[in-house]
């Protein structure tokens, strides 16, 4: 009869192909919160000043914004 141990946690021993996975999501997910960020740096600052102030905003917190950080 053979038995199977199904209690060891695989975490932090996925060996070289799984910190090569990992460094490559890290890579993605920093490029995709970048284009996020400028995306909405884009939009936001193509607004004009009466607009900013409509949704409580002027220029200088556009990057705040942008970097997802709160302004208020």
């Amino acid at each position: 009869m053979a038995a199977f141990d199904t209690t060891r946690t695989t975490y932090g021993s996925t060996g070289l192909f799984g910190r090569i996975g990992g460094l490559l999501d890290n890579a993605l997910a920093s490029a995709v919160a970048w284009n996020d960020a400028r995306a909405t740096r884009n939009a936001l600052s193509a607004l004009s000043d009466r607009d900013l102030a409509d949704i409580g905003m002027c220029r200088g917190d556009i990057d705040d914004i942008a970097l997802g950080k709160s302004h208020r």
